[in-house]
C-alpha cells in the first residue's frame, strides 16, 4: 500500500483546504511531519485512517463522525476528507464526508446532511477516473479486503504508536494477549476453548443427570427390599457408583428370592390345615342343619292337625263353585240381554222425543213410511236449488258491471281534469330547464376565473407583507454596517495600542541568562516596563473575534435583505399595484356569482327528470281515456241481457220455495224430516227385537239352575266365585296339600332321624377353628405376595438400572475425552506442564516471528548488543506462553524487558513495531505497505543511537518503503530534510510542504 494524496477540507483543526503531497514526501524515504502541541499532526493520521475506514481511532470517534469537522470552518463548507493510494496494483481516490450541521435553506434552523462516500478507480487504458461504489458498507469491504486487515490492525501495523509497543514490552502475559489476539484476530481459538468447555460442562451434567436417575433407581431398590439392600456412598458423576449400585441390586435380588422360597412353604402348609377346618366345620354344621329340619317338621305337623276343619270346610266351597260354573254362560247371556233391552228403550224414547205429535204414537211401519213421503219431496227441489245458485250469481255478475262502470266514470273523470292543465305545465319546466342551462355556462366560465383572482390575491398580501419585511431587513442591514464599523475601528485601536506597547510585553518574558527573542543578548540593563494603558495579546484577540461576529451577524442581515428583496419583486410583479381590499372585492363578488350560478345550475337535472315524468304521465292517461270509453260502450248490452234472465228465474222460484224463504232452507227442513223419521223407525224395530231376545234368556237361566242341582237361579248366581277369589281359595287348599306332602317326607328321612337322635352339634368351636386356620393362610399368602412383589420389583429396577448403564456408557466416554480436551486446551490438566492455553499457544507462536522479525532491526539500532527473544516460562503461579526478553550480547545474560532504560526501550518498541508490521503483512495476505509512520519518542535518545536509528529506518528505502516520523524532536528537523510542518493559529491550522 503506498499513499500518493491527502486532501483535507474543514477537518479537525483545519478550516480550510488542506493538500498532502505523499509522493513528493516519499521522494527521499524519511520525511518528518512536525508541529506545535495540539497543532493537528495526530489529525493527519486521524484523517487517513477515516478515508479508509470511515472512522478515526479511539475515543477521538464519537457523535456518528459530527465531532471531526472543523470549529474553525464556515458555515457554508462541508467537511471532505480525499486520500489517492496504490494497493494490490490497484490505484484507488476514496472520499468520505462525515454527517454535519448546516442551516436550513427554507426557514430558520440548523439541518443534518447524511455522511456521504465515494470509491473511484484510475484506468490507466482510458487515462481517466471511473466510479465504484457510494455505499459505506461496499467500500469499507472493499477496503478490508484489499489491506487483508481491520481498522485496529491498520493503527498498529502503519500508525505506529511507540507508547503503546512501550507498554508492550513492559506488560504481562494477559495485556500481550489481549493486543496480539486483536491484532492477529486468533478469537477462534478462544471459541474453541469455550466451546470445549461448554461441551464439557453439558456432557458433565448429562452424567450426573444420569447417574442421579440411577441413583433414584437405587433408592426404589432399597425401598422394596427393605433391609436386604444398602446403598454405596457415591455422589452423582463420581467413578464406580454403576458398578456399587449393580452389585447392591444383585445381593438384594438373591435375598429376596431366598424369602420368597421359605413364605412359600409356609403358604403350603396353612392352606393343608385351613382345608382340614373346612371339612370338619362342614361337617358340624350338616348334622345341625338335619337336627334343625327335624325340628321344624314336627312344628309344622301340629299346625295341620290344629287347621284340618277350615281345609274341610274351603274343599266344600271348591265344589259348590265348580257346580255354578254351568249356570254361568246362562246368567251372562241374561245380563246382557237385559242391558242391551234398557240402551235400545232409552233410543227409541229419544227419538220419538224429536217427532211431531201427529206421529208419536206411529209404530215402526208406519214411521218408515212418514219417512219416505218426505224424501220423494226432497228429490223434487233439487232442480230449484240449481236455478237459485244461478240466480245469486247473476246478481253478483250485474253488481260487478255497476262497479266498474262507476270506476270508469272516475277514471274518465280525472283524466280530463289532468289533460286540461298538460300544456300549461309543460311550457314551465321548459322554461325551468332553459334557465338552468344558461346558469350552468355561466358557472362555467365564472371557474375558469376563479384560481388566478385567487392566485393574485395571494402575491398582493404576500407583495404587502414583504414590503415591510424589507424595510425592517434594510434597517437591521444599515445597524449591522454600523456596528461593523465599530468593532474594525476598535479592533485597530487596540492592535496599535499593542504595537505601541509590544517591547514591554516581550520584556516580561525575558529572563537572566537566557538570550532576547529579539537582539539575541543575554544581558538585559533596561527592559521596558508596561504603562497603565497597556493592552494585551488577549485584549486585542477579544477585539478582533468581536469585528469576525459582527461581520459574519452582517452578512447575515445582508443576504436577508437580499432574499426579502428577490421575493417581493416576484410578488408585485404577479399581484401588480392594485390594492390587496380590492383584489380581495373582487374575489368575493366572483364567489358570490359562481355560488348563485352554481345554485341555479343545479336545478338542470330535476328539471329534466320531472319534464320526462309528466310525458310519460301524459301518455297514461291518454290511453287511459281511451280505454274506459270503450268498456263503458260494451257494457250496456251485458246489463240489459242479465236483467231479462233475472226476471224469469225470480218468478220459477218464487212457486218452489212456498212458505219458505228460500228453496235451500225448504230443502233443510225436507233433509231434517227425513233424518228423524228414519231414525225413530230403526229404534222402534231395535227395541221390538231385543225385548223378544231377553225372554228367551230367562227361560234357558232356570232350565241351566236346574240341571246344576240349584233351587233357584239366584242360589247358583250366590255360589259362584270370581277369578281372583277362586284363585285365593285354589291356593289355600294347595298349599294345604304340599305341607302335609313334605312334613310326611321329612319325618321319613332316615338322615334326618339320625340325626335327631344324636347330641346337638357345636357349631360355634368348629367355625373358630375354621376361622384361626383361614387367617394363618391369608397371612402366609401375603407374605408370600409381599415376596413375590418384592422380587419383581427388584428384577424390573435392576434391569432398567442395568440399561441406564449401558446408556449412560457413551456419555462417560464422551465426557472423559471432552474433559480432557477441555482442560489440555485450558491450560489445567497436568498433561499441558506449562499450563498453556490454546489461544496463547497460537499466540506464542505469532510473538516467536515478531520477536525474531524485530532483532534483525533492533540489533542494527544498538550495534549488535541487543536480541528479542520469546519465553513461555511460567511466572510465579501463573501460567505461560508470552513472555518477551532481550539478550544481552555484552553480559551474555537474558533479561526481561521491563529492565531497558528509556532510549533502549523506544528503539526496542520501534523494532518490535516494525518487525509486527512485517508479521501481520505477511498474515494479511502479504500485501506491501510502502508508507508507514512512526508517532513519538524520538527524543530519548542519544546523537549516537539516533543516527543508528535513522539509519534503520532509511534502510526500509531498499524496500521501496517511505517512513513518516511524527515528532517534537528539534535534532530531526536538521537531519530529515523532507518535512510536512503543521502550523496552527486563530483560524486554524495550516500544513507547510518542504524540502523535497
Amino acid at each position: 500500500m503506498r499513499l500518493h494524496r491527502l486532501d483535507l477540507t474543514a477537518f479537525g483543526p483545519f478550516g480550510g483546504a488542506q493538500t498532502v503531497d505523499f509522493d513528493a514526501l516519499s521522494t527521499a524515504g524519511l520525511f518528518l511531519l512536525h508541529g506545535p502541541t495540539g497543532a493537528g499532526k495526530t489529525s493527519v493520521l486521524d484523517a487517513v485512517c477515516y478515508a479508509l475506514y470511515g472512522s478515526v481511532p479511539g475515543a477521538r470517534q464519537s457523535g456518528q463522525g459530527m465531532t471531526l469537522r472543523s470549529d474553525h470552518a464556515a458555515a457554508g463548507t462541508r467537511t471532505e476528507v480525499r486520500l489517492e493510494l496504490t494497493v494490490a496494483g490497484r490505484r484507488l481516490e476514496i472520499t468520505r464526508q462525515p454527517p454535519w450541521e448546516r442551516p436550513k435553506l427554507r426557514g430558520k434552523g440548523m439541518t443534518v446532511d447524511k455522511a456521504q462516500s465515494w470509491l473511484r478507480e484510475y484506468d490507466a487504458t482510458a487515462g481517466a477516473w471511473k466510479d465504484l461504489s457510494r455505499s459505506h458498507n461496499e467500500i469499507g469491504e472493499e477496503i478490508t479486503q484489499l489491506l487483508g486487515m481491520s481498522r485496529e490492525q491498520f493503527c498498529q501495523v502503519v500508525l505506529l504508536p511507540q507508547g503503546d509497543f512501550a507498554r508492550f514490552l513492559r506488560a504481562d502475559a494477559e495485556a500481550r494477549g489481549k493486543l496480539l489476539g486483536r491484532l492477529f484476530d486468533t478469537q477462534r481459538f478462544a471459541e474453541v476453548e469455550k466451546r470445549l468447555a461448554e461441551r464439557r460442562r453439558a456432557a458433565e451434567a448429562q452424567v450426573r443427570d444420569g447417574d442421579a436417575a440411577l441413583l433414584a433407581d437405587a433408592h426404589r431398590m432399597q425401598q422394596a427390599a427393605g433391609d436386604l439392600m444398602e446403598l454405596p456412598g457415591l455422589a452423582p458423576g463420581e467413578p464406580g457408583l454403576a458398578d456399587a449400585v449393580l452389585g447392591a441390586a444383585a445381593i438384594a435380588r438373591s435375598a429376596a428370592r431366598e424369602q420368597l422360597t421359605v413364605a412359600h412353604s409356609r403358604l403350603l402348609a396353612a392352606e393343608s390345615a385351613q382345608a382340614a377346618a373346612d371339612r370338619a366345620l362342614a361337617d358340624v354344621r350338616e348334622v345341625a342343619r338335619l337336627q334343625r329340619r327335624f325340628a321344624e317338621a314336627r312344628e309344622r305337623a301340629v299346625l295341620l292337625e290344629e287347621r284340618a276343619e277350615g281345609y274341610r270346610q274351603a274343599q266344600t266351597r271348591m265344589e259348590r263353585a265348580r257346580k255354578a260354573e254351568a249356570v254361568a254362560p246362562a246368567l251372562e247371556l241374561r245380563e246382557a240381554a237385559e242391558a242391551e233391552h234398557r240402551r235400545a228403550a232409552a233410543a227409541e224414547a229419544r227419538a220419538r222425543g224429536l217427532l211431531p205429535e201427529t206421529l208419536v204414537g206411529e209404530g215402526a211401519a208406519g214411521l218408515a213410511a212418514a219417512a219416505r213421503r218426505a224424501a220423494e219431496e226432497l228429490g223434487g227441489l233439487e232442480s230449484a236449488r240449481r236455478t237459485e245458485q244461478r240466480l245469486a250469481a247473476l246478481v253478483d255478475e250485474r253488481e260487478e258491471l255497476d262497479r266498474q262502470q262507476r270506476a270508469d266514470e272516475d277514471l274518465l273523470q280525472d283524466a280530463e281534469d289532468w289533460l286540461a292543465g298538460w300544456e300549461q305545465s309543460r311550457a314551465a319546466l321548459q322554461t325551468r330547464i332553459e334557465a338552468a342551462q344558461e346558469a350552468a355556462t355561466r358557472a362555467e366560465q365564472l371557474a375558469v376565473r376563479r384560481e388566478p383572482a385567487q392566485q393574485r390575491l395571494d402575491a398582493a398580501r404576500l407583495r404587502d407583507q414583504l414590503a415591510g419585511d424589507t424595510e425592517s431587513a434594510a434597517e437591521q442591514a444599515r445597524l449591522a454596517q454600523e456596528r461593523v464599523l465599530a468593532a474594525k475601528a476598535h479592533w485597530l485601536d487596540v492592535k496599535e495600542r499593542r504595537l505601541n506597547g509590544i517591547a514591554a510585553e516581550l520584556a516580561a518574558q525575558l529572563k537572566d541568562g537566557e538570550p532576547c527573542a529579539v537582539c539575541g543578548a543575554t544581558d538585559h540593563p533596561a527592559p521596558a516596563r508596561k504603562d497603565a494603558g497597556h493592552v494585551d495579546r488577549e485584549a486585542e484577540e477579544r477585539a478582533l473575534a468581536a469585528y469576525q461576529q459582527a461581520e459574519e451577524r452582517r452578512t447575515e442581515r445582508e443576504q436577508r435583505l437580499g432574499v426579502v428583496r428577490e421575493a417581493l419583486a416576484a410578488a408585485t410583479a404577479e399581484a401588480g399595484d392594485a390594492p390587496a381590499e380590492q383584489l380581495a372585492a373582487e374575489r368575493e363578488e366572483l364567489e358570490r356569482l359562481y355560488t348563485q350560478a352554481r345554485r341555479d345550475a343545479s336545478v338542470l337535472h330535476p328539471a329534466q327528470e320531472e319534464l320526462r315524468r309528466a310525458e310519460a304521465e301524459y301518455e297514461r292517461r291518454s290511453a287511459d281515456r281511451q280505454q274506459a270509453a270503450v268498456r263503458s260502450a260494451s257494457r250496456v248490452g251485458h246489463r240489459e241481457r242479465l236483467d231479462r234472465e233475472r226476471a224469469a228465474l225470480e218468478a220459477e222460484l218464487a212457486q218452489a220455495r212456498g212458505s219458505a224463504d228460500s228453496v235451500a232452507a225448504r230443502a233443510a227442513q225436507l233433509e231434517r224430516q227425513v233424518a228423524l223419521l228414519t231414525d225413530a223407525a230403526d229404534t222402534a224395530r231395535a227395541a221390538e227385537d231385543i225385548a223378544q231376545r231377553l225372554k228367551d234368556a230367562d227361560a234357558r237361566l232356570a232350565d241351566a239352575a236346574f240341571r246344576a242341582g240349584f233351587d233357584t237361579p239366584q242360589a247358583a248366581a250366590a255360589a259362584l266365585l270370581d277369578d281372583a277369589a277362586h284363585r285365593e281359595l285354589q291356593r289355600r287348599l294347595d298349599a294345604w296339600q304340599s305341607e302335609e306332602a313334605a312334613v310326611r317326607a321329612v319325618l321319613a328321612e332316615a338322615d334326618t332321624v339320625a340325626a335327631a337322635q344324636q347330641p346337638p352339634a357345636d357349631v360355634l368351636s368348629a367355625e373358630r377353628a375354621q376361622a384361626t386356620a383361614a387367617q394363618r393362610a391369608r397371612d402366609a399368602a401375603s407374605a408370600r405376595d409381599a415376596a413375590t412383589r418384592r422380587c419383581t420389583e427388584l428384577d424390573r429396577l435392576s434391569a432398567r438400572a442395568a440399561a441406564a448403564v449401558r446408556r449412560l456408557a457413551p456419555l462417560r466416554e464422551e465426557y472423559d475425552r471432552v474433559a480432557r480436551m477441555a482442560a489440555l486446551t485450558a491450560g489445567t490438566s497436568a498433561d499441558n506442564g506449562r499450563r498453556m492455553r490454546l489461544e496463547s499457544y497460537v499466540l506464542a507462536a505469532r510473538l516467536e516471528q515478531v520477536a525474531a522479525a524485530a532483532t534483525v532491526r533492533l540489533q542494527r539500532m544498538s550495534s549488535g548488543r541487543y536480541t528479542l527473544v520469546h519465553s513461555d516460562d511460567r511466572t510465579g503461579r501463573g501460567r505461560s506462553g508470552l513472555g518477551l526478553h532481550v539478550v544481552d550480547a555484552w553480559t551474555g545474560r537474558e533479561r526481561d524487558t521491563a529492565t531497558l532504560s528509556g532510549g533502549e526501550t523506544f528503539f526496542a518498541s520501534l523494532a518490535l513495531a516494525l518487525g509486527l508490521a512485517d508479521v501481520v503483512t505477511d498474515e494479511a495476505g502479504g500485501v506491501r505497505l510502502d508508507t508507514l509512520f512512526i508517532d513519538e519518542g524520538f527524543g530519548s535518545l542519544d546523537d549516537q543511537t539516533l543516527d543508528e536509528v535513522l539509519d534503520v529506518l532509511d534502510s526500509l528505502r531498499e524496500r521501496d518503503r517511505s517512513v513518516g516520523i511524527v515528532s517534537h524532536v528539534a535534532d530531526l528537523r536538521r537531519r530529515i530534510h523532507a518535512q510536512l510542518e503543521v502550523v496552527k493559529g486563530r483560524s486554524g491550522s495550516v500544513l507547510r510542504q518542504r524540502g523535497h
